[in-house]
């Protein structure tokens, strides 16, 4: 392993030197896109996972001024495996969000995502690989992630929540205690509270001071107790959101999640994030477009279901003082492992956010 990370240590060297670089040969039209892409609000993204790349992926079409704020209490895979092996906080939500922020996510992706399948290093990705060899460079994940970004050119910056090494934990409704992501996923639809471990963990000043400058604070799309939650469980961080003043915007799941949240309705969703916030979101947007009635059964037999607001529902939002948002935002990919699968539409959903962002300004 150390040799691996010797040879990644002299490649992002060469990155740094511009030796190994990416050119459109377009530079006018580029200058005329980082202008107009310069001007867009100033939008803090909080959650992690699957959920917040695709988020970003289609936001970086509207504006640069983007800092994403990650969740760090990933337990699984390789990112799993690095924080027990390194002490390192996980990466793999962190490089995720930082290629959808790329200029050209699809040619990086390719190869941030590729994934060793013998050996040592078998389930490893190389750009968990990466960060960690930015990280023993820099001695800071921190600073790593923040190399990262510069590095890549990406449209903002991703900030992990905090660096600190924190536990999700939690009791479910019978008394018993369940520690660590893995068990809180298990057990979400159980739960009757959750914490962080240490409690009183301190998120980044960065992160902070970004949200002094927002203009908008996304919240999900994302697991809501091992993505969205645990960023909202850092007091200070919740502190902060919470007083702003700026729109904050709670943007729902397609699908319940086996076991983290199952059998939940999107205002459960919503009593969970207002609970850990200490308000309601001013906003919340759901998917109103039918899913395809085979996607339904494929997801049921997982035991998830689709998620959608109706009579009684918008009812309960409106008098938590939110203001509801009901708009087509998925798509079917398919995928070589898992099939059919249903995501956000990345364009879609950004169009729904900016729509709605120019007439909260009007």
């Amino acid at each position: 392993m150390s040799f691996i990370l010797g040879v990644l240590t002299t490649l992002l060297i060469l990155f740094m030197f511009g030796r190994l670089r990416l050119k459109s040969g377009r530079p006018i039209i580029e200058r005329a896109i980082n202008k107009r892409l310069s001007s867009g609000p100033y939008i803090v993204a909080v959650g992690g996972g699957t959920g917040l790349s695709t988020l970003l992926r289609g936001i970086k079409a509207f504006t640069r001024n983007i800092t994403a704020v990650v969740a760090v209490t990933d337990e699984g895979g390789s990112s799993g495996r690095l924080r027990n092996e390194w002490g390192m906080l996980p990466p793999g939500d962190v490089r995720n969000c930082i290629v959808a922020l790329a200029e050209n996510d699809n040619e990086l992706r390719k190869i941030l995502d590729f994934r060793f399948d013998r050996g040592e290093l078998a389930g490893h990705s190389l750009g968990n690989l990466l960060l960690l060899a930015v990280t023993e460079m820099c001695g800071d994940f921190s600073l790593a992630v923040e190399q990262m970004n510069h590095l890549l050119s990406i449209r903002g910056r991703v900030l992990p929540v905090t660096t600190e090494g924190i536990t999700l934990v939690g009791k479910t409704r019978e008394g018993l205690n369940v520690k660590g992501e893995l068990n809180i996923s298990e057990h979400g639809h159980e739960l009757a509270e959750i914490w962080l471990e240490p409690v009183n963990a301190k998120p980044l000043p960065e992160v902070l001071s970004a949200v002094d400058e927002a203009d908008v604070i996304l919240l999900g799309p994302g697991s809501l107790f091992t993505s969205v939650i645990p960023n909202l469980l850092l007091p200070d961080f919740a502190d902060k959101l919470r007083d702003s003043q700026v729109p904050k915007i709670y943007i729902c799941n397609l699908m319940t999640q086996p076991d983290e949240t199952a059998g939940m309705n999107i205002v459960q969703h919503i009593d969970w994030v207002t609970a850990a916030l200490g308000c309601a979101p001013d906003f919340v947007i759901a998917n109103s477009e039918e899913i395809p009635p085979d996607i339904v059964e494929a997801y049921k037999r997982d035991g998830a279901s689709p998620l959608y607001l109706d009579h009684h529902q918008r009812d309960l939002i409106s008098k938590m003082g939110c203001i509801y948002v009901e708009a087509p935002i998925m798509s079917v990919f398919e995928s070589e492992k898992e099939g059919r699968v249903l995501r956000h539409d990345s364009q879609k959903l950004a169009s729904v956010i900016f729509r709605l962002i120019r007439k909260i300004d009007e």
